[in-house]
């Protein structure tokens, strides 16, 4: 019987992240010569359940799994009898285990377009990588142990590199089974891949995939196993596409708050969007009651202690009326900002005089919009004659009786999350781009892109095909049938809103005090709560902006690592405020 409170390092690769736990008694029929083997991945451990003689030594083990880490114990042999050892505290993780045999792969040379892999550097890829992973709600790496314990012979991580940007963009990890516990079948492993919801070029998944499947056949290695969520419809198809096949292999997890959903089943908000949903799970943390009353429209009530509050996402019944009104009105917004000093552009209302068209003349080049309307709908920029004028009126007077020009400034999008009159995060929000690969059209292209954007959003982002795409393309030299050539990139939207294909990049560590500062005078101005400013800036370091907007019912996903949500709940319930070193109920 293996002693449970002894630990042994065994240090045959001068590894160390990888240790024998327990010494269990020899068995010469016992065809994996290494025992109770498992191996340190910076985000938790990585349990070859196989290699322990006892299931009891395998439970033990998983039970004593560090705060904040997610322990997987793979390969177990009887999981229904590891689980009734411990069943208050083990579940059988819902997921499906694919197998790859590496001599079936044919694609000796794969080639990626706008971006390279390569082996990640503790050094500088870690705060990269745990933002894409946060962004997936995963466990981010301890960035102390990879730094001092990586081997990149027992476990190695490649990371995906932007060509154009040098931004981290994809990330996973392989573990060598014979170098591990000498694995008699020659084996390996892929864990933790995970691709940014806002990359810009396709294909990154399937590369780092490919490429891990290149690395392991030049070690030799005979096959390559991964365990999937079983609903993660996306990754079973590609794994199927790429020739993976299903095998009886399972995982058996810790109960713990990480792995909360992948065994409480499904949960009431599930119809939610993503904006409220982020909002009722840190309600749910903290032990508040949430009630969804529409689930469509994403109205939801929050009560504790005594206290209600309904939502919808982050509005709530402290913006008042006047303050809700003001934002809802772009020519009151503006007149506002205008009033404290902040820069804004110049802008009318349309009145259907020969004045509209002097403005025109006077600019060169507006912004239309609708007074009233959000998620970019009836806005056209870079409107610039007396035509596409007439034009850009009649389709904002489709969402608002009330139009607005505006001088177009030109500059990178910048959002501002203000909550509780504090500046809370701050992003640059791009417009959506296509990158040519010299065999789809544009339209195909953009269609590509907007499945993906709809899919790393739930469905929020996707890219109209309208008369504004048609106009921005055109004024590129191009037009939606065209076959974009290899490598070069198109833009297809002029806005940057995120509900129309747009991506967000987290800025609030480099963020201009001055930016924050005048977003903070802006909401007190307009005296609300919870608000996105939104200005038009040449860089988040540098002091100069323009106002363009405020919205009332900021979106709060999207904005990781920043604590949006943890800040929110914080304004309507600050008696649930976690004390300083206590963890959250």
């Amino acid at each position: 019987m293996a002693k449970l409170n002894q630990e042994v390092k065994i240090n045959p690769l001068n590894s160390p992240s990888l240790k024998n736990w327990g010494e269990p008694p020899e068995k010469e029929e016992l065809k994996i010569s290494k025992k109770n083997i498992y191996v340190e991945c910076g985000w938790g451990r990585l349990i070859f359940a196989h290699t322990f003689d006892q299931n009891t030594n395998v439970t033990s083990l998983i039970r004593g799994e560090e705060n904040g880490k997610r322990d997987i114990a793979f390969y177990i042999r009887d999981p229904h009898v590891a689980l009734a050892q411990s069943p208050h505290e083990l579940f059988l993780d819902p997921s499906h285990t694919y197998r790859f045999w590496l001599k079936e792969n044919q694609n000796n040379t794969p080639v990626y377009k706008g971006f390279s892999i390569r082996v990640a550097n503790p050094d500088i890829d870690i705060p990269a990588i745990n933002k894409i992973y946060q962004a997936h709600g995963m466990v981010p790496i301890d960035r102390k142990f990879l730094k001092n314990n990586y081997d990149q012979k027992v476990i190695t991580y490649f990371v995906a590199v932007d060509s154009e940007t040098g931004d981290v963009i994809g990330v996973v990890m392989g573990a060598d089974h014979v170098l591990i516990f000498d694995d008699p079948e020659n084996g390996s492993s892929l864990w933790a891949l995970a691709v940014d919801p806002q990359a810009r070029v396709p294909g990154v998944g399937q590369a780092l995939v490919q490429h891990l499947i290149e690395f392991y056949q030049e070690r030799g290695r005979i096959f390559m196993d991964l365990s999937v969520l079983h609903s993660n419809t996306q990754a079973n198809r590609l794994y199927d596409k790429l020739g993976f096949e299903r095998v009886p292999v399972f995982c058996v997890k810790r109960k713990n708050a990480i792995n909360e959903k992948l065994y409480s089943g499904p949960e009431p908000m599930e119809n939610l969007n993503p904006y409220a949903t982020i909002i009722v799970k840190e309600a749910r943390k903290r032990g508040i009651a949430v009630k969804v009353i529409d689930d469509v429209n994403n109205y939801f009530s929050l009560t504790y202690g005594g206290r209600s509050i309904v939502c919808r996402e982050s509005l709530t019944e402290l913006t008042t009326a006047i303050a809700m009104s003001r934002c809802a009105d772009k020519a009151v917004t503006h007149s506002l900002a205008k009033s404290i000093g902040a820069k804004v552009p110049a802008q009318r209302v349309v009145n259907g005089t020969g004045e509209d068209l002097l403005f025109l003349e006077h600019y060169n080049q507006l912004a239309v919009k609708p007074a009233d309307n959000e998620q970019g709908k009836g806005i056209s920029l870079m409107v610039g004659t007396e035509s596409e004028l007439e034009q850009a009126i009649r389709l904002a007077k489709k969402y608002s009786d009330k139009v607005i020009l505006e001088e177009f400034v030109t500059g990178t999008d910048l959002r501002i999350i203000i909550i509780d009159f504090k500046m809370v995060a701050a992003a640059i929000r791009r417009p959506p781009e296509i990158i040519g690969d010299g065999s789809h059209t544009i339209l195909e292209l953009i269609q590509k892109q907007s499945r993906r954007r709809e899919a790393a959003t739930h469905g929020e982002s996707k890219i109209p095909v309208d008369r504004e795409t048609e106009k921005c393309v055109g004024s590129q030299g191009y037009d939606l049938e065209n076959i974009l050539p290899a490598e070069k990139k198109l833009l297809v939207r002029r806005t940057a809103n995120l509900h129309t294909g747009g991506t967000i990049h987290d800025v609030t560590e480099k963020l201009h005090p001055k930016l924050a500062e005048a977003a903070i005078d802006i909401a007190k101005a307009i005296d609300i709560p919870v608000v996105g400013i939104d200005f038009m800036i040449q860089s988040p370091e540098e002091p100069d902006y323009y106002f363009i907007e405020a919205n009332e019912r900021p979106g709060l996903a999207n904005h990781e690592p920043q604590p949006t949500a943890e800040r929110f709940i914080d304004l309507l319930f600050p008696n649930t405020i976690p004390v300083e070193g206590v963890a959250k109920s």
